[in-house]
């Protein structure tokens, strides 16, 4: 990046905060936002509040830390309002590219070593793919072909921590905070993006939330089309049919080999990722379901060479739908895989060491905040080469910056 565009790309980054500062309530948390947000985006080996003010505040690093702790750990202002602000700032860059088409639900995970921190309970860690010492944190981004952005974000609490009176008080687990599944956790996010009238996609997710009933009933009423994954042995019965109900597996193997068909859906590292489809109509069937389930495809993909189909999904897309357009909208749910890596790996998601709920969300919202800057910079400076429109594009800033004109000078 030349020194202009570094200038440019500073001068946007002190608009952006002050655009922020005004949903912190009160002025004196500006430039604690500031340097915190501008940590992130330096390049320091770890993104906790320790590094982040050695970096902003070189020669007063004791009384910067102190700060930014009470920012990121104690400090009362409003996640949601923070990110509200965020999305109005992302979403023009993003739409630039076409309008939203999809709301990806999943979540990720933060081993821990400890047994302390907010959340932290011996479950199930996608980060290392076993049982493993974690933490979970479900969210909602919104995404087109261009880009997405997580709009809301809530730590999974464990029922050990939601029961534990100690517990809870100790780490500053909210009142009204109590055990919820993820599926409802997810549900309820998406109860609010309805809520704050955020621009509708089709909801993405996977088996976690594909395969819990209530949470697709509730997407249909809302007129919410889904495209969601579930298990094999999920039972359907073919739309429009007699037949007793079959799992999802049983009934992609009765279908007529003639049938499958090769689809291709983006652009891989080296070459374009396809495979094997065939869709069917079907209604779930099964324990908590009735004859007057809606009719809704059933797709699967047996990729060529394995033995047996190796993943489901079930989708309210309309039945004039083409089957590459189902395919490709679906297979969209990559995009929140390139989220938690960026957000991890770029801007230290994964680096918070504090212990309690304000922090971990606090932090997380910092995260998306500059998150959503570097996707506002990629959009103004794509890289170049077919592939790379893929790839996070960061601002180079060096371990000397300041945004200039911070909230506090302003």
């Amino acid at each position: 990046m030349d020194e202009q565009r570094a200038a440019d790309s500073a001068d946007r980054l002190a608009r952006y905060l002050v655009h922020l500062a005004g949903a912190l309530g009160d002025a004196r948390r500006a430039q604690p936002m500031a340097d915190y947000c501008a940590g992130l985006l330096l390049p320091c080996e770890r993104k906790s509040v320790e590094p982040i003010a050695a970096v902003t505040a070189p020669g007063a690093t004791s009384a910067k830390h102190q700060s930014l702790m009470h920012f990121v750990s104690q400090s009362p202002w409003a996640d949601e309002a923070v990110l509200t602000k965020v999305r109005e700032h992302a979403l023009p860059a993003i739409e630039r590219h076409g309008p939203i088409e999809a709301w990806i639900i999943d979540e990720t995970s933060f081993p821990k070593c400890g047994s302390h921190s907010v959340g932290v309970s011996h479950q199930y860690c996608g980060h290392l793919g076993k049982q493993a010492n974690c933490q979970v944190a479900v969210s909602l981004s919104i995404a087109n072909h261009h880009a997405s952005l997580p709009v809301a974000w809530q730590l999974y609490l464990p029922k050990q921590w939601a029961e534990d009176s100690a517990l809870r008080e100790k780490v500053g687990i909210p009142a009204d905070i109590s055990f919820t599944t993820k599926p409802k956790i997810a549900l309820r996010q998406i109860e609010w993006a309805l809520k704050s009238g955020v621009a509708r996609g089709v909801v993405l997710g996977d088996v976690v939330y594909g395969t819990d009933l209530s949470l697709r009933r509730y997407l249909t009423a809302n007129d919410l089309a889904y495209s969601l994954a579930i298990q094999a042995r999920t039972l359907v019965a073919k739309a429009g049919g007699d037949g007793e109900p079959l799992s999802a597996a049983e009934l992609a193997k009765s279908l007529p080999k003639r049938g499958w068909r090769t689809i291709g859906w983006r652009d891989g590292t080296n070459a374009r990722l396809a495979s094997r489809f065939q869709r069917v109509r079907v209604r779930a069937a099964g324990e908590g379901t009735g004859d007057d389930e809606p009719a809704e495809w059933l797709m699967i993909e047996w990729p060529k060479g394995e033995k047996e189909p190796t993943k489901f999904w079930l989708s309210t897309l309309s039945e004039d739908c083409t089957f590459e357009h189902i395919i490709d909208i679906t297979m969209m749910r990559w995009r929140i895989e390139r989220d938690y890596h960026d957000l991890k790996q770029e801007v230290g998601l994964d680096h918070f060491e504090g212990r309690s709920w304000r922090g971990f969300h606090h932090h997380a919202t910092m995260c998306i905040a500059a998150y959503a800057f570097l996707i506002s910079e990629r959009s103004a400076f794509p890289p170049s080469g077919e592939n790379s429109s893929f790839l996070l594009a960061q601002p180079a800033f060096s371990k000397s910056f300041k945004p200039r004109g911070s909230p506090a000078q302003t």
